[in-house]
């Protein structure tokens, strides 16, 4: 059987719904086992509890294991998912503060900036630890990396262990899907390429059907016309691409409905 390990399994909303993606797969849904693994027991249990209802709601053969012990979730692993936060909330509160008493206020403390790198320094011995785990438990497994700060962690991972991984966010999809609302457009038939690293990514391309969106993008904004409903994020996304028009590129690595993004790692 397929062996994926959650570490930070607690995550419950994450992990659920990565879970629910995996039983969706029917060459996987009969023969997985889900080793979930978090240093908080009743949100283990949490955790535990949705994933083993959802083995059971959709009549998989998967199998559900529950464990605080990291190296007992590890051992065989095919696959190992990262989703923990070091320090939790008052940490990351920390991270905005003191900057802030400094003149320097952060939008997000959790990739860029002082905050991010803070994050990055009490996270990096954790998830390098994991990394050591790996290397003698399940040295072939690949670590699916969905902890920020997420570029400066994968590049840990690169300088310091053999361990194969993959740095994954929604990130770009998401604001992909904002600026497709923002211009009247399905998300599924605007197409994109991407070029960054996480949570700072830039839209080379942003067509439909071809055309080149950006005008189009211009016109929104000059005439104030972006919804509501819409997140800062995604505006201050417009804006910046407003100061950086998109080059024209005849790259065939744009794909609907999803992302390419460069200097992951």
């Amino acid at each position: 059987m397929t062996r994926i390990a959650f570490v930070g399994a607690g995550s419950t909303v994450f992990t659920r719904n990565l879970v629910g993606d995996v039983l969706g797969l029917p060459a996987l849904a009969d023969t997985t086992t889900f080793a979930l693994m978090d240093i908080d027991p009743e949100r283990l249990r949490t955790s535990e509890a949705v994933v083993r209802a959802m083995v059971s709601a959709g009549g998989a053969g998967a199998r559900v294991e529950a464990t605080a012990d990291r190296r007992a979730a590890l051992a065989g692993a095919d696959y190992v998912v990262t989703s923990f936060q070091v320090g939790g909330l008052p940490s990351t509160i920390v991270d905005f503060e003191v900057p802030k008493r400094f003149g320097l206020r952060q939008t997000i403390a959790d990739t860029l900036g002082i905050g991010g790198i803070m994050r990055a320094l009490r996270t990096i011995p954790v998830l390098l630890g994991v990394c050591r785990d790996m290397e003698e438990l399940c040295p072939d497994a690949l670590l699916l990396q969905y902890v920020n700060p997420m570029a400066m962690l994968c590049w840990a991972v690169a300088e310091r262990s053999t361990v194969r991984t993959i740095g994954l966010c929604h990130s770009v999809q998401h604001t992909a899907g904002e600026l497709a609302v923002d211009l009247g457009l399905p998300a599924d038939e605007v197409t994109y390429h991407v070029a960054g690293i996480n949570h700072l990514a830039f839209f080379l391309r942003l067509e439909h059907h071809g055309e080149d969106l950006y005008p189009a993008l211009y016109r929104v904004i000059d005439e104030g016309r972006v919804p509501d409903g819409n997140g800062c994020a995604t505006r201050s996304c417009t804006i910046s691409a407003r100061s950086s028009p998109s080059p024209p590129s005849t790259s065939p690595s744009t794909c609907r409905g999803s992302s390419r993004t460069a200097a992951r790692t």
